[in-house]
């Protein structure tokens, strides 16, 4: 049996389709059941028997920190898909991160050693990998020293528990997409990108990322959870873009003009300090912190060599054909 983590967000939804397509037994656990009805969304995009293949996941009430529950979930599993994460750029949240992120993470890993199960794909992220102006690649070393965002820290501890449960005899591979584009929450996340540039984005910055659509991140966990591959990670990037390029494929998708106006570092510079100013004087959240900032200018070239060279029948969807794909869904969803 299939145990999915995370599995009412992007990644955990979109992987759930994937696994009700097949003969598999499945288990998903939630935090509130709001959260369910946007799997049912998502389903939605790629199926009329929505219901059907829903009614396929046995649904269990569980938080990463709740031990009893947790250890409810995994009774006969074999195999676990470990999606579930916080996301959030503000320090003010690092407690809460390390709370999910890496004590949450590590509570599935433990679970993993007592109950021997036989494989765990571990979801993390192109944030825990190290910097090189040329190439990033699995072997790009994490620069402790840096000037990390908080949630790149904790993801890279989480990765730590991993390697840890790896040595404690559970089989094990870890995923690091790039940002993920896909349909089902265009209100948070990578998806909020696409309602923004829909209502008129101001400016764009100058920096270079890696990109890769959310089928292509669920169907490179699936061949490696079936694969003799273990104990490795992989980088999963379609395409490296600039914001200027991924921003343009977006408004041509809706049918409006490019966005051209380039945010410069100084302005990021005063846009990261208002930001902070503000949320000191009204107590709200952080939108602009100065490692987002810092991110949104740096040049990040990542390569999924090592994952393609092992996996040589796999082609990731190009992003140009992606883009309007989830432009459409997200239209059809005003």
């Amino acid at each position: 049996m299939i145990l999915v983590t995370g599995g009412t967000g992007l990644v955990g939804s979109h992987l759930l389709f994937e696994l009700t397509t097949s003969e598999q037994k499945i288990r998903a656990i939630y935090r509130t059941k709001k959260s369910i009805e946007k799997v049912k969304t998502v389903f939605s995009y790629y199926t009329d028997n929505v219901d059907d293949q829903f009614n396929r996941i046995e649904w269990l009430e569980a938080d990463l920190n709740n031990l009893p529950k947790l250890a409810d979930a995994f009774e006969n599993i074999t195999h676990v898909y470990h999606c579930a994460a916080l996301i959030s750029f503000d320090p003010k949240d690092y407690y809460k991160l390390r709370k999910t992120n890496v004590t949450g993470t590590a509570n599935i890993v433990n679970l993993c050693v007592i109950n021997a199960i036989e494989k765990l794909c571990y979801m993390s992220s192109v944030a825990t990998l190290g910097f090189d102006p040329i190439k990033i690649t699995e072997e790009t070393t994490w620069n402790s020293e840096g000037n990390q965002s908080v949630y790149a820290m904790t993801k890279h501890e989480a990765e730590m528990e991993v390697w840890r449960g790896v040595q404690e005899g559970v089989p094990s591979v870890i995923v690091n997409p790039g940002v993920i584009l896909g349909p089902g929450f265009f209100d948070s996340g990578s998806g909020l990108l696409f309602k923004l540039v829909h209502k008129g984005l101001k400016y764009i910055t100058n920096g270079v990322s890696g990109y890769v659509g959310v089928s292509d991140v669920v169907k490179s966990m699936l061949l490696l959870m079936h694969s003799s591959q273990k104990n490795e990670r992989y980088i999963m990037v379609a395409e490296n873009l600039s914001f200027l390029d991924l921003t343009t494929l977006i408004s041509n998708a809706f049918k409006q003009p490019p966005t051209k106006k380039t945010a410069t570092k100084w302005m990021l510079s005063i846009a990261w300090r208002w930001d902070w100013l503000k949320q000191k004087l009204t107590g709200g959240k952080r939108q602009l912190t100065k490692n987002l900032c810092k991110s949104l200018s740096i040049k990040n070239y990542y390569s999924s060599e090592k994952f393609l060279e092992e996996e040589s029948a796999f082609k990731f969807k190009p992003i140009s054909v992606l883009i309007p794909e989830v432009c459409h869904l997200f239209s059809e969803g005003l």
